[in-house]
């Protein structure tokens, strides 16, 4: 693990001005045409951050002094300070970084054969509780900004930019709950896939809730290719809540009814991340359980062998149970895979690095 700029003073940017990487490309030919500039100095401005990807708007030398200036006068340039930043044999990188209140998020780098994925956060922590989560503990401080999530996302390709690397995919499923910050996750998903900024296909993008049942119904009617998921963790809706207390809010049945609504808008085949419990939800009648629910869906079930995180009480799944519960699955028809685990020899599970380096935030 490397430990970075942990005896440096907070970053102390002005809270007061926009992060310019919150803006959408027409936002920023609205704010030009307002304030006397010509708007096509956007798509200039786009290419210097998500092209460039330069750090100061000083660097725009195809921009006139006075616009330079104004730019600097009204926005920021979003920076992360990496505090500590852990590499896995396999590959991973996880980053904690410092935002410019001094609160701390996750951002993880994972490699696959095809390609690099950025995992990003969109809250600092989360209001959500699930019992087996480190992202919880502590509660919600804030929501992120549109741009501190695109600002994870240019941090770690100015990162691969040093080896002639690129971040191809993008899974919105850090510390928070991207449906409880949805203009701002929004935002950041048109910014990463518009051909001006960051062009990460939306096919390439996965954003996952643990069911706001109306945001859900908002989502579906956005039109966007943008491939979804649903933290399940439960086959029934008693278990679902013990687990997750947003059941008792949005009902099991009432989240199958917003995911039927989402399929049958979009054709989209619809995925629910499924983390296994030791002798909690993982027999084979949960599984039988679990097939019956999804029977008829156009669906894939993604099993996550938990990490084990030391202020939860929750032990991983032994691997002949694991391999039960999906060939139970597979012979009722229903779509599965195993996740493959990355990061085993650092701190993986979301939220536990934090956890671990920041407790003032998360008592």
């Amino acid at each position: 693990m490397e430990q970075l700029n942990t005896t440096e003073t907070k970053t102390t940017l002005d809270t007061k001005k926009t992060s310019i990487y919150s803006l959408e490309l027409h936002e920023i030919k609205d704010w030009l045409s307002n304030n006397g500039e010509k708007p096509y100095r956007a798509e200039q401005i786009y290419d210097w951050l998500y092209k460039k990807r330069i750090s100061t708007f000083e660097d725009m030398n195809n921009l006139s002094k006075s616009l330079r200036d104004k730019l600097s006068e009204n926005f920021q340039i979003t920076t992360l300070k990496t505090v500590i930043k852990q590499s896995s044999s396999d590959g991973t990188i996880k980053f904690l970084f410092e935002l410019h209140d001094g609160y701390s998020i996750e951002t993880v780098l994972m490699r696959h054969d095809y390609g690099n994925s950025v995992c990003v956060t969109t809250q600092v922590g989360c209001r959500i509780g699930c019992t087996f989560c480190a992202s919880t503990l502590g509660g919600l401080k804030r929501h992120l900004e549109a741009g501190e999530i695109v600002a994870q996302v240019v941090t770690v390709q100015q990162a691969l930019d040093e080896t002639d690397e690129r971040v191809s995919s993008v899974v919105i499923m850090g510390i928070g709950e991207p449906f409880d910050n949805y203009d701002n996750m929004m935002s950041f998903l048109k910014i990463i896939n518009h051909d001006k900024g960051l062009m990460i296909g939306a096919r390439h993008i996965t954003v996952s809730t643990s069911g706001i049942v109306p945001k859900i119904y908002q989502f579906a009617d956005e039109n966007m290719q943008i491939n979804f998921a649903i933290s399940l963790h439960a086959p029934n809706t008693e278990l679902r809540s013990r687990l997750m207390p947003i059941n008792r809010a949005y009902k099991l049945d009432d989240l199958m009814k917003s995911v039927r609504y989402y399929i049958d808008k979009t054709g989209r085949r619809i995925s629910f991340e499924y983390g296994l419990f030791g002798g909690v939800n993982d027999s084979v009648e949960h599984a039988e359980e679990l097939a019956i629910l999804l029977k008829g869906l156009k669906c894939h079930v993604n099993l996550i062998p938990v990490n084990y995180v030391p202020e939860r009480d929750y032990v991983r799944t032994p691997k002949d149970k694991i391999f039960a519960f999906e060939k139970t699955l597979k012979n009722r028809g229903i779509n599965v895979t195993i996740r493959r685990e990355q990061g085993h020899d650092i701190d993986a599970a979301c939220g536990q690095l934090r956890a671990k380096e920041r407790k003032e935030e998360t008592r």
